[in-house]
């Protein structure tokens, strides 16, 4: 991941606290509570492209693991035996 750029930001005291309450709300800290939504903006307006939903194709289970079907007959057949 490429290293993040630093500078100085000056707020209005206003709109600074209300970004603080709103981080905290979201549990996140003031930086990157205007980190989200800059990027969330700049994805609206065309400037980043939008972020990806696709994930990964999960793996397949192993052969040597019972199905669902499999455990629910033989649990009631150890029960009822």
């Amino acid at each position: 991941m490429p290293e993040s750029k630093k500078f100085l930001l000056r707020l209005n005291p206003r709109l600074f606290d209300a970004l603080r309450r709103w981080a905290d709300d979201d549990l996140r800290s003031i930086n990157a509570q205007i980190e989200y939504l800059l990027t969330d903006q700049a994805r609206r307006a065309g400037r980043l492209p939008k972020q990806s939903t696709r994930r990964a194709p999960r793996e397949a289970p192993p052969d040597d693991l019972p199905d669902a079907d499999t455990v629910t007959v033989s649990s009631r057949a150890r029960a009822s035996g």
